[in-house]
């Protein structure tokens, strides 16, 4: 069981207003940030959060457009994400806010913390392990993989990798550049990537295309991956 709640926080110069969810319960719990496709925060991944909670984590769901913003017209979601990608400092300010008010938590004090996102989401865990934020592990779900101009410093967070390997956003070059990167920067990462898998692959409503498409066994494996990952990092 767990209670949830939408939870108010300020990031990167903002009224944030992400999506709280809570085990049972007054004991202290790792926590997760959970980052959202690029259409912001919505039932996808607050059902995330929940899980996360069932399974004993404190999981903030994240707002990274700011104002709660939220759409599922894909034209209007394309603008809001163009924006924070022409801007990659207040995309990382954006996630290193949420961290720190994950951290001010009074559930999560003194516990481990981890980051997980989905599509953009994905880019935005990456650049907040790129800006050295202090947090225990991260994964990306069919992330997007671009550094941005700045590059990357030392990080601190060990990162699982879930993606499609037909995933037509992110091509076999573009797998290995990161993976380049991650040799150079990351202390401890691996890549999982499904075959026969596209990108959105957790997505129940993305619809089968060349490279996109919803996959019921990799959504299962990934998170099992995902899980098995966060029990081993965040214990």
């Amino acid at each position: 069981m767990s209670r949830s709640e939408t939870f108010s926080y300020r990031a990167g110069g903002a009224d944030c207003h992400g999506y709280l969810s809570v085990p049972e319960g007054d004991a202290s719990c790792p926590g997760v940030l959970v980052a959202p496709a690029f259409g912001g925060l919505g039932p996808l991944e607050r059902g995330t959060c929940d899980r996360l909670a069932a399974l004993g984590y404190v999981a903030l769901g994240v707002d990274y457009y700011s104002g709660g913003r939220h759409t599922t017209d894909r034209a209007e979601a394309a603008q809001w994400m163009a924006a924070l990608q022409d801007d990659r400092p207040l995309l990382a300010d954006r996630m290193t806010g949420a961290l720190a008010a994950l951290a001010g938590l009074d559930r999560a004090a003194g516990q481990k913390l981890g980051a997980m996102g989905y599509c953009f989401g994905g880019k935005a865990v990456l650049d907040l392990a790129r800006s050295g934020a202090v947090f225990a592990a991260g994964v990306t779900l069919h992330g997007v993989y671009d550094a941005p101009p700045s590059g990357s410093m030392a990080m601190k967070a060990a990162l699982l990798i879930c993606d499609g390997w037909d995933d037509s956003l992110c091509p076999p070059a573009v797998k290995v550049a990161l993976a380049a990167e991650l040799s150079e920067h990351c202390p401890d990462w691996q890549m999982l990537s499904f075959g026969h898998t596209g990108h959105a692959f957790t997505n129940p409503k993305a619809a089968p295309n060349k490279g996109f498409g919803y996959s019921e066994a990799a959504e299962a494996r990934s998170w099992r991956a995902l899980t098995g990952f966060f029990e081993e990092m965040l214990a």
